[in-house]
């Protein structure tokens, strides 16, 4: 569910990633209450974060600039918090994790605090946060003048302990098999690489994965606020960054003073994860037939056909071509989808996936490979697409249980694929891992309110592909008090960032004054994007 990243999504599909998603039970059932002992260790856990977070006030965060090569300069800071690696053992093991900020630009008397921000994931860094002052986003003007804008890279990412599972290079070579299996043989090669990349996981990352948990993530958020001297956390988080809003608010309802969650996560325990990711796979399908309709009546500009079927076509003859000869030698399907794939994710990726398709078609066979074709060459980034997947399976793994039988992964695939083929099997492949995961799965939280919890404000474009609609729906019951802003007729992932008067004024109003509309509001949507 990678949905759940604002960043766009890296499938692994062949060399096996990890999606999401959790309950042994598909289906209605009530989820479990917790034992004796799994409330005992919860006990303990609290306590730890609650000494964590004393010991992080007292030390504070010792702000300098940013090392060269992370890519951040003045007057964007960085810095340091310290959290125990096992909030149940909180004087054992640690690990640092890395911080950045800039400082508001209104007056000293403007100043609200610090927003702190997570894009999704899981495995996406925070720490471009502050950019969005230094690039002048003027989306975000007002709000800046009232809070330091900080990043950070949540536990197991890029600067912050960072784990791995598999060797870079190899996690992006290229052609990697077509995830749409044509045999059982082709299924039984795709579990074979599912297993080994739970192995390597274990391999590379033993000590860290049972520690790889929303919950955790949520403490260590608890202890970033109070090094950053804030008796109460103001918070903005994105896709899979809401889920980690939704826990957090559950586990320290009285620590959240302002909190906008943006392209909601069902967080239901019978959804996290593996039901979740099935969601995901239906939604993909008509976010994808939307960008096709919007390139059918642009035909003039991309010729790739005046209707949606015809527009299919021309994928599936792609597709086909890309099967029986990668393009390039290094795209075949499942590079092809994690190129694709962008579209029904982000409206601004309509246009160039589009023109890109359109060149194809037209004879630039070249053109298609640049854009979908790994960069074997850009090792950081290499690196980083890595741990980002490592980080997305180790949490999603390791926050729930998962199903263990091929047999229902089988059936619920193979029943799926038949009505919406576009992400089914690549997504499956990718979560596949937790089948086998190695580490001990939780059974996740049960999100819900608490006493202190003020109003959540939960905002969502009604088709969201990555983080289906019923998602915010799910949380706005669950927050009570909470209001829900709906894009009508939209379906970007990640509303927030958008150009909507309608959205940002209350966004704005929110963080700045704390005051919501008396009901919920729809909006309609942010401008079509225009060839």
């Amino acid at each position: 569910m990678r949905g759940m990243r604002p960043t766009r999504r890296v499938t692994a599909l062949g060399s096996a990633g990890a999606l999401v998603t959790a309950t042994l039970i598909a289906g209605a059932m009530a989820a479990p209450s917790a034992t004796a002992d799994s409330r005992h260790g919860q006990d303990r856990e609290a306590r730890g974060a609650a000494i964590a977070a004393a010991r992080a006030a007292k030390a504070g965060i010792d702000w300098q600039d940013c090392p060269a090569d992370w890519g951040f300069a003045k007057p964007i800071q960085c810095g340091w918090v310290t959290v125990p690696l096992d909030y149940a053992r909180p004087n054992g093991k640690k690990i640092k994790l890395a911080v950045d900020r800039i400082g508001n630009t209104g007056t000293k008397e403007e100043r609200q605090g610090a927003l702190v921000y997570n894009p999704g994931g899981p495995g996406g860094s925070g720490m471009r946060f502050p950019t969005r002052v230094t690039n002048k986003n003027p989306i975000w003007t007002n709000v800046a003048k009232a809070y330091d804008f900080v990043g950070f890279d949540p536990r197991g990412v890029g600067h912050s302990a960072p784990i791995s599972c598999i060797d870079p290079q190899e996690f992006v070579k290229a052609p990697k098999a077509d995830p749409v299996p044509g045999s059982e043989a082709d299924k039984r090669a795709q579990r074979k690489l599912a297993a080994e990349y739970a192995d390597g996981c274990a391999e590379r990352s033993g000590d860290m994965l049972p520690q790889m948990t929303t919950p955790n993530t949520a403490r260590d958020l608890d202890v970033i606020r109070a090094a950053l001297g804030e008796k109460k956390l103001n918070y903005l988080g994105v896709s899979y960054g809401t889920y980690l809003g939704a826990v957090y608010g559950t586990l320290f309802p009285g620590h959240v003073r302002r909190m906008i969650v943006d392209s909601v996560v069902n967080p239901s325990r019978e959804k996290i994860w593996y039901e979740a990711n099935l969601d995901q796979d239906v939604a993909f399908e008509g976010r994808w037939k939307d960008w096709e309709d919007w390139v059918a009546k642009n035909d003039a500009t991309f010729h790739l056909g005046d209707t949606r079927a015809k527009v299919q076509k021309q994928w599936l003859t792609l597709r086909a071509t890309a099967k029986k000869s990668p393009l390039g030698g290094v795209v075949g399907p499942a590079e092809l989808i994690s190129f694709f794939q962008s579209a029904p994710y982000y409206d601004s990726s309509w246009v160039p996936v589009a023109t890109t398709f359109s060149k194809y078609v037209a004879g630039d066979t070249q053109a298609l490979v640049d854009a979908a074709a790994p960069d074997l060459s850009d090792t950081a980034g290499n690196i980083a697409s890595e741990n980002s997947n490592a980080v997305y399976t180790a949490v999603e793994c390791t926050d729930a249980k998962w199903p263990t039988s091929w047999k229902k992964w089988d059936k619920d695939n193979t029943r799926l694929n038949k009505d919406y083929p576009f992400m089914t099997w690549a997504n499956a492949w990718m979560n596949l891992p937790c089948a086998t995961w190695p580490a001990k799965q939780h059974t996740p939280v049960n999100v819900k309110t608490h006493k202190g919890l003020p109003a959540v404000l939960i905002v969502q474009s009604e088709n969201d592909a990555a983080t289906p609609y019923d998602g915010a729906v799910e949380l706005h019951k669950r927050f009570k008090g909470s209001r829900l802003i709906t894009e009508k007729d939209a379906g970007s992932h990640g509303v927030t960032g958008l150009l909507n008067p309608c959205v940002n004024d209350r966004v704005n109003t929110y963080l700045l004054t704390g005051g919501t509309d008396g009901a919920d509001v729809t909006c309609a949507p942010h401008a079509t994007p225009k060839p």
